[in-house]
């Protein structure tokens, strides 16, 4: 199809269809990545035995082992100033104990989980929001913190390969033999960062934008200590791997920094597979196979899984005292930093536990532990207990995602299913080493269970595709190392029945089967689910269903819904719901849930899961700060949008000085001959031509369209449901304001308001005040103004970038936006400021959301550079 323009436009269905292709392309990236490294593994390590391996692990010098350690603990330390460089760029205080607290968890769980910048930015978020910094601090430590790391990789990788080149394979085939001119080009952008610190600038400009520059010393540190850092952990892996011998420190510092780069941009868990095929393909012709394979599991347990069970610890600690000390101050307003964070890192480690029970389950059992065992367990517990070791550990990585979700019942489960992983551990083979990291979470999990409180069945849940998929590689690893350890046997048919103490084949080919079962059982009833429906707008039925759900709330907000242009999720008592417009990716909420506290917070998570089953971001625009807990345990961010005024009208009066203005435009508008009235509901139909006038040539004489989503729009039947504050001269009406009532009286407020433009000036000033007047009279307690934009925001470090963005929905989301000076204005009646808030995924999402909400409150994208 040919536009005007004379270029090729797609059809809406063919860009979805090249959307759709791009997402599921990017979503096979990470298992192909994975799949290529075991394949390569596979191929380097087809020589050797699994225990050659193990031979080679225990024969490490228990010297090395401990100077391998004592680095770890050195080099976990110099991470945490990562973030100590980062508050100091972000200007805010943190206590330094805390930093460091904060730097250790995130690199802890970062370091395992990937995507550092991604998991360990949400970390951060968590824990330095309850220190009272800004979304804006917190996301400036998070950037600062990713290019310290991005500094001293630069540096140490470019030095590295400048004094000693990083030798290719001639198995690559790759054109250069050594990536030597590497090295100057990664120095390039360190030289110029180093340039544009010392030079003093405060900022810079990058296509139009403006980004600060750490200080001179900030710049220095971030340099210094991350090439400490990568300098300790190249020393870690050096001790281990090659123990001083084969290879010189640079030379393996080159390969080091390579492989763990290649590893954290595949987005693979930890890099696992990735980064160990990488440096089994570098090193092999130096360091035998077995010698270089041994270092690095040696590697992978000190440097990644030690400090995580370390974490681990520490959360299992804190909520054990929290649940039985009365603590100090500071840990008790702990709880509210951390509690968001506990079910997002207590489902990552039991997906860890998971992935213990697999791998126990592929590997084979020492045999001096297998003689000791047949003493006191007869056989068929040894194989019931392995069989079962497996299916317990799948069971663990599906219920990690229902975990993350808050769901009770997921938590008893997961106490069981580690409970009894612990027993089988011991008696498939008295792996005592599975026992106890199960049984540690097992206590970490224990003491949590307030975090964990939806009762929702486990049998409804969806899993994303991101999840199904990190279900898929933990569950593949597992199958190829067995593969790897068994490969000495001779497959047969036989195999599936032959049943002994020392037949670790067949119990690895019968655990495999049920486990491979268990999932395809699950992709059937998933498949067989009916899917939900994506956006339904309700029938005039559904919009009666909810209508006595509003007329119980106190809050007037909630009759939007009566607009018909937003969809409606009830919950299965119909006594709430919330209302919900989509526009791209987000699925935006308007408003808090409406309906009784105690109904509203199963709601919030049945929307989170209905935004799953699509991959679309949960939006909550306009929430208040008694309901930001239900957004945080979600997972969610939040971001300040402004501040809602409501005047209270048992105070209210235009006696005194301060109210001398407004009996100025009283007075004068009542000399013109105007008066005020209000009609009821049941009259406003009568007049709806005249209101319909009114609207138009508002609309006309402000050279703007109907605003939609927070917004009321000119409808009938909408107009008709409510009262009409108008203004009169004579019998002519010539302005106009729906007026929407709170349930108990408990608040009056206006949202669709127009006027004539050869109004006088005043007019809806007049309207505000003698519609509050009349409230007072009729004994409600609140009038509503809505809210204002958040001042000073556009004068953020960040600007222009998430202030333009961000003006959008400020400057398109009231009914106000053509006065200047709006929170002046609200201010002469004297409200009182409560803030409001968005509460959606952060990161970069964010900018994306905030266009999407312009959009739809505008009605279109024409809507939001218009009026």
């Amino acid at each position: 199809m040919v536009g005007e323009s004379g270029g090729h436009r797609l059809r809406p269905s063919h860009r979805k269809l090249i959307k759709a292709g791009l997402s599921i392309g990017t979503n096979l990236i990470i298992p192909i990545l994975f799949l290529t490294a075991l394949y390569l593994l596979h191929k380097t390590l087809k020589n050797y035995h699994f225990h050659d391996i193990l031979d080679q692990i225990k024969s490490t010098p228990p010297a090395f082992l401990f100077l391998a350690i004592s680095l770890t603990i050195l080099d976990y330390w110099v991470l945490t100033g990562f973030d100590y460089v980062g508050i100091r760029y972000a200007g805010a205080n943190v206590r330094y104990r805390k930093t460091v607290l904060t730097g250790f968890l995130a690199y802890a769980f970062s370091h395992n989980v990937g995507v550092s910048w991604l998991s360990g930015g949400s970390i951060r978020y968590r824990l330095y929001s309850g220190s009272g910094l800004s979304a804006i601090e917190i996301t400036k430590v998070v950037v600062s913190c990713n290019i310290t790391v991005f500094l001293g990789f630069l540096t140490v990788s470019g030095i590295a390969f400048i004094v000693e080149p990083l030798q290719i394979p001639a198995s690559i085939h790759f054109p250069l033999s050594n990536l030597h001119f590497l090295g100057f080009v990664f120095l390039i952008p360190v030289l110029g960062y180093l340039a544009i610190g010392i030079r003093g600038n405060r900022t810079i400009k990058i296509i139009g934008y403006e980004i600060p520059v750490p200080s001179r010393k900030l710049v220095l540190a971030q340099v210094l200590i991350s090439s400490v850092d990568w300098l300790l952990a190249s020393g870690v892996a050096y001790l281990l791997i090659s123990q001083g011998k084969a290879i010189s420190f640079p030379a393996f510092v080159g390969v080091f920094l390579f492989s763990t780069m290649a590893g954290i941009v595949s987005h693979v868990p930890g890099g696992i597979g990735v980064f160990e095929s990488l440096m089994l393909l570098f090193l092999t012709p130096a360091i035998p196979v077995p010698f270089a394979m041994g270092g690095l599991v040696a590697f992978r347990v000190i440097y990644y899984i030690v400090p995580l069970l370390l974490a681990s610890t520490l959360l299992g600690v804190h909520e054990f005292l929290q649940r039985k000390i009365d603590f100090s101050r500071v840990i008790q307003l702990s709880q509210s930093w951390l509690g968001a964070l506990v079910p997002q890192l207590i489902g990552f480690l039991v997906f860890f536990a998971g992935v213990v029970l697999l791998v126990s389950g592929a590997t084979p059992s020492l045999p001096s532990r297998l003689l000791l065992l047949r003493r006191f367990v007869p056989l068929p517990v040894v194989e019931v207990s392995h069989f079962l070791g497996s299916l317990l550990g799948l069971g663990l990585l599906l219920l990690a995602w229902s975990l993350r979700k808050r769901i009770d019942a997921a938590y008893h489960l997961t106490l069981g299913f580690l409970g009894l992983g612990a027993l089988v551990s011991l008696l498939k083979g008295f792996d005592y080493e599975e026992a106890i990291i199960l049984a540690l979470m097992f206590l970490v999990v224990l003491p949590c269970h307030r975090h964990f409180y939806r009762k929702s069945s486990l049998l409804n849940e969806t899993f994303t595709l991101h999840w199904f998929i990190a279900i898929g590689l933990a569950v593949a690893g597992s199958i190829w190392l067995g593969i790897f350890t068994h490969k000495h046997v001779n497959y047969s048919h036989d195999l599936w029945w032959q049943f002994a103490f020392h037949e670790d084949a067949p119990r690895f080919l019968r655990s495999t089967a049920g486990v491979i079962a268990a999932i395809l059982l699950l992709a059937i009833y998933r498949l067989l689910k009916p899917t939900p429906r994506r956006l339904e707008l309700p029938t005039e039925s559904a919009l009666e269903k909810i209508a006595s759900i509003i007329r119980e709330c106190p809050r007037t907000t909630a009759n939007l819904a009566f607009l018909g242009d937003k969809a409606i999720l009830l919950n299965d008592e119909n006594t709430a719901f919330i209302m919900y417009d989509i526009e791209d990716r987000s699925w935006v909420v308007m408003g808090d849930p409406v309906g009784p506290p105690e109904e509203t917070r199963e709601l919030v998570w049945r929307f989170r899961e209905l935004c799953d089953d699509y991959d679309g971001y949960p939006v909550f625009y306009q929430v208040s700060p008694e309901n930001l807990s239900l957004y945080l345990d979600l997972g969610l961010s939040l971001l300040k949008l402004g501040e809602e005024a409501r005047v209270g009208l048992r105070e209210f009066s235009l006696d005194g000085s301060a109210r001398k203005d407004l009996r100025h435009v009283v007075n004068k508008i009542e000399r013109l001959g105007f008066h005020f009235e209000v009609l009821p509901a049941d009259e406003v139909q009568s007049k709806m031509e005249v209101l319909k006038d009114i609207s138009d040539a508002w609309l006309a004489n402000k050279n703007t369209q109907e605003k939609k989503f927070s917004l009321a729009f000119f409808k009938p039947d909408y107009v008709a449901r409510f009262p009409s504050a108008v203004v009169k001269k004579g019998e002519e009406i010539v302005a106009f304001a729906n007026v929407l009532e709170g349930a108990g009286k408990e608040e009056l407020s206006i949202d669709l308001m127009r006027y004539r433009p050869d109004s006088p000036n005043g007019t809806m000033e007049y309207l505000f005040t003698e519609l509050m007047l009349w409230g007072k009279w009729e004994g409600y307690q609140w009038f509503n103004l809505g809210m204002a934009p958040l001042s000073g925001l556009e004068n953020r470090s960040l600007a222009p970038l998430w202030n333009r963005v961000g003006s959008l929905v400020f400057r398109h989301g009231e009914h106000f936006y053509h006065f200047e000076g709006l929170r002046r204005y609200k201010q002469k009646f004297d409200p009182i400021w409560t803030p409001k808030y968005l509460a959606c995924p952060g990161g970069f999402a964010v900018p994306r959301v905030l266009t999407h909400i312009a959009t739809l409150t505008s009605g279109s994208l024409v809507g939001v550079v218009t009026k």
